[in-house]
C-alpha cells in the first residue's frame, strides 16, 4: 500500500539561507517555497509554455553534460527522463511560483532544478538541484534562453497554422464571391466600387504580410545565450557547452535553434522579444481592421449597412428578442486590445535590462505567450465562427451600388468633374440612380452610360475605351 501523506503535513528543506517547512507532498525544494512565500501577488504561475521550455533546457543540458563528462551517465540519464515529464506537462502543479516574483526568474528555474532533481533521486542516487540540474547554467542564461525557446515554438505550433488557416479562409470566401461587386468606402462614405474579392483581399494580405513579418523575427529570436551563465562570460560552463544544447533543443524540438554569437547581448537585453511583440501588435492591428470591417458590413439588419449576415451563434440582448450580434468579430477587437496592452508592457520590461542582465524576464515570458495564444486561438475562431459562414446580402448591396453617386467619377475624363459633380448630386437629392440622372444630363448616349457606369468594369481600374477616345 502506498504511504498517505496528510494534506498539511510539512517536510524540512533547506538550501544556503537555512532550513524551511515545505508541503509534505510537493516535489519542489526550499528555494521555491521561499519564493512562494515571498511573491502571493496575482495567484498566477508562469504559463505551460515557459514550463515545457525550462523542462527541454534541461533535458538538453543534462545529454550535453553528460556527453562531455561533466556528469555521471546515470545521472545524465536521470536528469533528462525527469526534464521531459516537466515538458510534457506531467508535473505543472508543481510549479506555483508566480509572474510576479524575482525579475531574473530565478525563482522559477530554481523550481525546475528542484523538481528534476527530485524526480531523479532515487535510494541509490541523490541528485542536486544547483550542482547536477543547473550544471553550466545560470538562471541568467536559462530564463531568457527559455523566453526564445517558448516563443518560437508558439509561434510555429500554433499560430502560424492559424495564421495560414484564416488566410486560406478568407481566399476560399472571396473566390466564392468574386463577381459580386459593392459599394466601397473610404472615411465611411460612399466611394468606387469593388469585388468582394478585391475587399477580402486586402485582407488576405495583410495577413500574408503578418506572417512574413513574424519568420523574419523567428531568425533572430532563435539566436540562444544559453552558456553564457552568469553575464555572459560562461563562466563555470564548457566551452562547447552552449552550442550543443542548442542543437540538441533543435533535435529535441523539430524547430531551428543556434547559439548566439554574442551571449552578452541575449542576457542583457530583450530585444528580441520585444521585436516578436512588435510584430504581434501589427497582426492586433490587423485583426481589429478586419473584425470592424465585418461589423460594419454585418450592421443592421434594418438600419445599418446590411450587407453581409454572420452567423447566429447567441442571442445577443437579454431584453431584446431576436437581437444576434457579431460576437466573433467583437471577441477578436478585444482580444486584439489585449495583446496590444502586452506589448505596452512587453517594451517597458524590455527597457530594464541594466548593464548585464534584463530584470523584467519573467513579465516578457508571461505577455509573450499569452499573446501568441490569444491571437492564435481568435484568429482559428475568427476564420471558422465567422467568415466561412458569411452570408452575403445581395439586394442590399446590389441597391446601395445602384444609388453610389460615386459612380460619377468614371464619367470625369469626358464632361469635366463640374459636370459630373453636378449629377451625382442631383442623384443623391433624388435618390435616383446614377445612371438615369446621367441620360438626363450628360449629354452621352445610353450606350456610353451603360459601359462608362458599369459597376463591374469599374472595379478593373484603368482609362475606359470611351474616355480615351476609342469605339
Amino acid at each position: 500500500m502506498s504511504k498517505t501523506i496528510n494534506p498539511g503535513a510539512s517536510r524540512t528543506e533547506h538550501d544556503s539561507m537555512g532550513e524551511l517547512q515545505v508541503p509534505a507532498a510537493a516535489l519542489w525544494g526550499a528555494q521555491t517555497q521561499r519564493a512562494v512565500q515571498n511573491f502571493p501577488i496575482s495567484g498566477r504561475p508562469m504559463p505551460r509554455g515557459f514550463i515545457r521550455a525550462l523542462g527541454l533546457i534541461k533535458a538538453a543540458a543534462a545529454d550535453v553534460n553528460a556527453d562531455l563528462g561533466l556528469l555521471p551517465p546515470k545521472v545524465g540519464k536521470a536528469i533528462r527522463a525527469a526534464a521531459m515529464e516537466v515538458a510534457e506537462g506531467t508535473h505543472d502543479a508543481q510549479f506555483p511560483v508566480d509572474i510576479y516574483q524575482t525579475g531574473s526568474g530565478t525563482s522559477s528555474n530554481m523550481n525546475a532544478n528542484e523538481v528534476i532533481a527530485m524526480l531523479a533521486s532515487n535510494a541509490s542516487r541523490q541528485v542536486h538541484p544547483n550542482d547536477h540540474v543547473n550544471l553550466g547554467q545560470s538562471s541568467n542564461d536559462v530564463v531568457p534562453t527559455a523566453i526564445r525557446v517558448s516563443a518560437q515554438l508558439a509561434v510555429i505550433e500554433d499560430l502560424l497554422p492559424a495564421l495560414k488557416h484564416l488566410r486560406r479562409t478568407i481566399d476560399k470566401r472571396g473566390k466564392a464571391l468574386g463577381k459580386v461587386v459593392k459599394t466601397g468606402r473610404t472615411h465611411l462614405m460612399d466611394a468606387m466600387p469593388l469585388t468582394f474579392a478585391q475587399e477580402f483581399g486586402a485582407w488576405s494580405s495583410q495577413i500574408a504580410s503578418a506572417e512574413a513579418r513574424l519568420g523574419d523575427t523567428l531568425k533572430r529570436l532563435r539566436r540562444l545565450p544559453i552558456g553564457g551563465t552568469a553575464i555572459g562570460t560562461g563562466i563555470n560552463a564548457h566551452p562547447q557547452f552552449g552550442k550543443k544544447v542548442s542543437k540538441t533543443l533543435s533535435t529535441l524540438t523539430g524547430a531551428p535553434f543556434e547559439s548566439a554569437e554574442d551571449k552578452f547581448e541575449g542576457i542583457a537585453t530583450q530585444d528580441d522579444a520585444v521585436e516578436l511583440s512588435g510584430q504581434l501588435n501589427a497582426l492586433a492591428v490587423a485583426l481589429i481592421k478586419i473584425a470592424n470591417d465585418l461589423r460594419w458590413m454585418n450592421s443592421g439588419p434594418l438600419g445599418g449597412l446590411g450587407e453581409i449576415e454572420l452567423p447566429a451563434l447567441q442571442p445577443g440582448s437579454s431584453i431584446m428578442p431576436g437581437k444576434v450580434n457579431p460576437v466573433i468579430p467583437e471577441a477578436t477587437v478585444m482580444v486584439a486590445a489585449q495583446v496590444i496592452g502586452h506589448h505596452t508592457a512587453i517594451t517597458v520590461a524590455g527597457q530594464t535590462g541594466n548593464f548585464q542582465l534584463n530584470v523584467a524576464l519573467p513579465l516578457i515570458a508571461a505577455n509573450l505567450l499569452e499573446s501568441i495564444e490569444l491571437l492564435s486561438n481568435v484568429t482559428r475562431l475568427l476564420a471558422d465562427g465567422a467568415i466561412a459562414g458569411l452570408k452575403v446580402r445581395r439586394e442590399n448591396v446590389e441597391a446601395a451600388l445602384a444609388r453610389n453617386p460615386i459612380l460619377v467619377t468614371s464619367l470625369n475624363p469626358i464632361i469635366g468633374y463640374e459636370k459630373a459633380a453636378a449629377i451625382a448630386k442631383r442623384a443623391y437629392k433624388e435618390q435616383r440612380p446614377v445612371l438615369d440622372v446621367a441620360r438626363e444630363d450628360s449629354g452621352l448616349s445610353d450606350a456610353e452610360l451603360e459601359s462608362l457606369l458599369d459597376p463591374t468594369e469599374l472595379t478593373k481600374g484603368g482609362i475606359s475605351a470611351v474616355a480615351s477616345g476609342g469605339g
